[in-house]
């Protein structure tokens, strides 16, 4: 597969998977995985995170404590701290090694093979970093759907409720697969410039006069 503009697609695989990792550190701090509205002080947001929970009043603000131990966290919470934070360390790791193996970049510039497969691995990177981040909001989503709906908890008590940070991990993983993806498609190409394009065909035009000259009688 040839691709004319392939510097522009690497460009573009590296842009989305920074998108996907910054996102990806801001799903991992913030507070707002999961959401709950008490129907008796409707002017309170109690919101619970990987690091600390949180209540929102209308007057003073938000009001944040840490959570004091890791094992009394929910196995879902201390899974998906574990894996966020690898998310955003293999994340960091492919942003280093794509961004040495892009053909802009002037460092290695003699040594194409090692610039392919620094590439290669910073994809792989951006695809473990994206599955890793897309798996604990999922695994975070599904528990709270299955709160949610657990007819063995009275109507009475507060269900929790999906938070603004499973939306953004979830886009973040989305960006970090679809940036490891292009710049891994990139790696099978050949960069075709477009002189070089138009110097073989003007060169087959010649030839077809050519052959056209000789076979007439």
């Amino acid at each position: 597969m040839a691709l004319v503009y392939r510097p522009t697609m690497q460009l573009s695989g590296l842009l989305f998977s920074l998108l996907g990792w910054v996102l990806s550190c801001l799903t991992t701090y913030l507070p707002q995985w999961k959401n709950l509205n008490l129907e008796l002080n409707e002017l309170e947001i109690w919101t619970m995170g990987l690091w600390q929970a949180c209540v929102v009043q209308e007057e003073g603000g938000m009001q944040c404590k840490d959570f004091d131990s890791f094992l009394a966290l929910p196995p879902e919470l201390r899974i998906s701290r574990i894996l966020m934070v690898f998310s955003n360390g293999s994340g960091l790791l492919g942003l280093l090694l794509s961004g040495f193996g892009l053909d802009c970049s002037k460092i290695g510039e003699r040594q194409q093979e090692q610039k392919k497969r620094l590439l290669l691995f910073g994809g792989m990177l951006f695809w473990i970093s994206g599955i890793t981040a897309i798996a604990p909001v999922s695994w975070v989503a599904h528990s709270t759907v299955q709160e949610f709906w657990d007819e063995n908890i009275p109507d009475i008590v507060p269900r929790w409720d999906f938070g603004e940070a499973l939306f953004v991990g979830w886009f973040a993983g989305f960006c970090l697969i679809l940036g490891g993806s292009l710049l891994n498609c990139t790696i099978c190409s050949t960069e075709v410039h477009p002189s070089v394009g138009h110097y073989a065909v003007a060169e087959q035009q010649d030839r077809c006069q050519h052959l056209e000259t000789e076979t007439r009688p």
